[in-house]
């Protein structure tokens, strides 16, 4: 039915049924739910094939930064060599991280849930329920043995699977509490030593940015703490309010959140004549206001570092700028009325970075990198550009594509890897470190535009569109559906 259907035209959906489309999307979704189980046994699979063992059979010696053997499931679960996971990742087209948990979930539930692990291959169970509960069971804290694992198992598969994030933690709760597994608090009540896990937390999805320019934030706060801060924040709300503001009061309070993270960052107590002093200064890109002597200023309350990259043209003798540019910090679009409004806001502090030509080839004459080649590289890649990988280029290294020799000067032969713009790439910690270790290969093709080549021969382009896959080698014929272990 797959060819009737992708073959129907705008017109031509009139001769399907209501009960026809229900069917078909059924039965998709079922296939669908079974490729997730498959994926799941292969995922298990594929750390069988690359136990400890590989390692210690490949090298019969170990440098600093070489592979070694990685628990990515709980405890009972088998170890996997550390680099296979990257190639799994680049063959489903996601990242290394995210091929790790795939392989730790199916782990997981072969080896700690195999409760779960059955009723997901029967069907009754979908892989993203499964996948749920394992991803909660690694990472526990305090972590699960493999007797409170299977304790959360047979309490999961009695419901197949239908457990919501709130019942899910109150049972991982109730284990640990079972199991003993907590570190009791000397100071409280033993028989409550297992509240002791402390819950508290503060985090701001940084990766995840919505169009309108906002982040999601979540936080478990102490009671008198968090009654502070909603009274904190209320009363901003209102005085903005009755400043004229026109906004909700749920744009209020979160405005209200970010003025108080401000004015908490302009305090700054300082030594002076053998006391403290409250200093206060005013800001923006246009003017720095001072006081006397007696009074230095107060640093800026926001500090704009810009590393936007907008498209410009030239119109007559004005250079005019698009709406729309991409920040570095995580490859994010901004409106260029959006960089205004943080520039203009008072006591910000503003610094503009200079243009850099990213095309430009740029030499030294060391193994070093300087700080005018080291930024190039940064700007021009915007991320390790290992294929899938997301690692903004600033926290990443600066890798020698092909590798710089330090006795080529001393032995009179040419440098086969020179500290240049065109053998030069960002790569995140662990894909430098699987570069030089493994036999995953690439090269520059063109500036910021790269070719790898897995260890199996597995081709791949990496740009700043992201990663396409060249020309996979074809499967070998004979493969079977996967069956459970």
């Amino acid at each position: 039915m797959i060819e009737a259907l992708s073959g129907l035209g705008a017109g031509e959906v009139d001769d399907l049924t209501a009960s026809d489309v229900l069917h078909a999307i059924r039965d998709r979704k079922a296939a669908e739910d079974r490729a997730a189980a498959d994926q799941l046994v292969l995922a298990a699979w594929w750390a069988d094939l690359h136990p400890p063992e590989s390692i210690h059979d490949a090298a019969s010696f170990t440098v600093p930064g070489c592979e070694h053997e990685e628990p990515i499931a709980g405890d009972g679960a088998p170890l996997v060599a550390e680099f296979c996971v990257a190639e799994l990742g680049t063959v489903l087209g996601i990242s290394t991280t995210a091929a790790k948990k795939l392989i730790g979930h199916a782990l997981e539930l072969r080896h700690r849930l195999p409760r779960l692990w059955e009723q997901v291959h029967s069907g009754r169970v979908p892989a993203w329920r499964a996948r749920a509960v394992a991803e909660a069971t690694i990472h526990s804290s305090p972590a699960l043995t493999r007797e409170a694992a299977g304790f959360v198992d047979s309490q999961v598969a009695a419901v197949a699977g239908r457990i919501g994030q709130a019942q899910l933690d109150r049972l991982l709760a109730d284990t640990i509490r079972r199991y003993d597994l907590a570190t009791a608090d000397p100071t409280a009540d033993p028989e409550d030593g297992w509240q002791h896990v402390d819950p508290r937390h503060v985090t701001v999805d940084k990766d995840d940015v919505h169009y309108a320019g906002t982040l999601h934030l979540e936080a478990e706060l102490d009671l008198a703490d968090a009654l502070d801060l909603d009274r904190a924040v209320a009363h901003h709300a209102a005085v903005q309010k009755a400043l004229g503001s026109q906004l909700s009061l749920d744009a209020r309070r979160a405005k209200a959140l970010g003025e108080l993270a401000r004015q908490q960052t302009a305090l700054d107590l300082h030594a002076d004549r053998g006391g403290f002093e409250a200093r206060s200064s005013t800001t923006d890109k246009a003017r720095t206001s001072t006081t006397d002597e007696s009074g230095p200023d107060l640093p800026a309350a926001r500090e704009v570092v810009i590393h936007a990259h907008f498209d410009a043209s030239v119109v007559g003798e004005q250079t005019v700028f698009g709406p729309t540019g991409r920040m570095e910090n995580g490859q994010r679009l901004v409106l260029l009325d959006q960089v205004r409004s943080w520039c203009a806001d008072s006591r910000t502090k503003v610094t503009i970075k200079p243009v850099i030509d990213l095309n430009a080839q740029l030499t030294a004459q060391s193994y070093e990198i300087p700080d005018r080649i080291r930024e190039q590289i940064i700007l021009r890649d915007r991320t390790c550009v290992f294929p899938s990988c997301t690692r903004p280029a600033r926290g990443c290294d600066i890798d020698h594509i092909t590798a710089y020799d330090h006795d080529a000067e001393a032995k009179g032969r040419p440098q086969p890897g020179p500290t240049r713009s065109d053998n030069l790439a960002c790569l995140c910690r662990f894909h430098h470190r699987l570069k030089t270790h493994s036999a995953w290969r690439y090269e520059m093709t063109a500036p910021g535009v790269f070719e790898w080549t897995s260890p199996h021969g597995h081709r791949y382009r990496r740009d700043h569109t992201g990663t396409t896959a060249l020309d996979p080698p074809a499967a070998p014929p004979g493969i079977p559906r996967p069956r459970r272990r």
